[in-house]
């Protein structure tokens, strides 16, 4: 599965998933806009991708906090000064707190977890949706997690996190209703924890992947390329997993 014809945006792809599907998407030849809260952070991955042989003129870095409303137009804005459309608009930003007692994080991180996770992602699909409207091919993809869905309680997360991820959730199920009539598929992943193995390393195509074994970061990319790659009429909304062994990356 090739993404030539493919322009894409990833929020928070300075590290860790964010980075791996960055890889991925410019290792099956799409243009991609990487952001990191800092522009160094971004530009630590896209020499990564260019050091793989891949073009500089199709790979690009931009700083945007996804807390603050300013940065998240200015990066949009650095996204239509180079582009006329954008094909995947990939939420993956959202800071991660650990706790599962309430009053172990304090107020700042509490707003800021809410602030990068919820409004970020509502923030990052109205700054883009312009540009999404104007491709034949849009997708947007959000990273949710399994703290979004009803009734979970497998995490260690705080509460904070729980909140931003079910706030994703509620979010992208009004948009998939209201923006599939428009052309615009929008896919949702609920993971639980998962191993996070580094892409560049020789080890990645032989992570396991056995039922017993904890679901990779892999089979996620697998997941998000094989949603993106199918034909228009075919809208996967969700993708939901069973929990398998300890929590790891998140």
């Amino acid at each position: 599965m090739t993404f030539e014809h493919h322009r894409v945006v990833i929020t928070a792809a300075g590290r860790d998933f964010g980075r791996t599907l960055a890889l991925g998407f410019a290792a099956r030849g799409a243009e991609v806009h990487l952001s990191a809260r800092t522009e160094e952070a971004a530009r630590r991955v896209r020499e990564e991708i260019i050091a793989q042989g891949h073009d500089p003129a199709r790979v690009h870095a931009h700083a945007c906090d996804l807390t603050d409303p300013a940065s998240v137009r200015a990066f949009a804005g650095a996204v239509a000064a180079r582009t006329d459309h954008v094909d995947v608009l990939v939420n993956n930003g959202s800071r991660y707190q650990h706790g599962t007692d309430l009053l172990s994080a304090s107020d700042e991180d509490i707003v800021d977890t809410l602030a990068s996770g919820a409004t970020g992602t509502v923030l990052a699909t109205k700054a883009f949706l312009p540009l999404l409207l104007k491709s034949a091919k849009p997708d947007i993809v959000t990273m949710v997690s399994g703290c979004g869905e009803a009734g979970n309680h497998r995490s260690d997360a705080h509460d904070a996190f729980y909140a931003a991820k079910s706030a994703q959730a509620g979010f992208t199920e009004s948009l998939s209703r209201r923006l599939r009539g428009r052309g615009v598929r929008v896919i949702s992943l609920y993971p639980p924890d998962f191993a996070n193995h580094d892409p560049l390393s020789p080890a990645w195509e032989d992570a396991p992947r056995t039922a017993q074994d904890p679901l990779t970061a892999q089979s996620l990319v697998d997941c998000v390329f094989f949603a993106v790659g199918q034909p228009r009429d075919c809208f996967i909304k969700s993708f939901y997993f069973e929990q398998t062994g300890t929590e790891l990356t998140h």
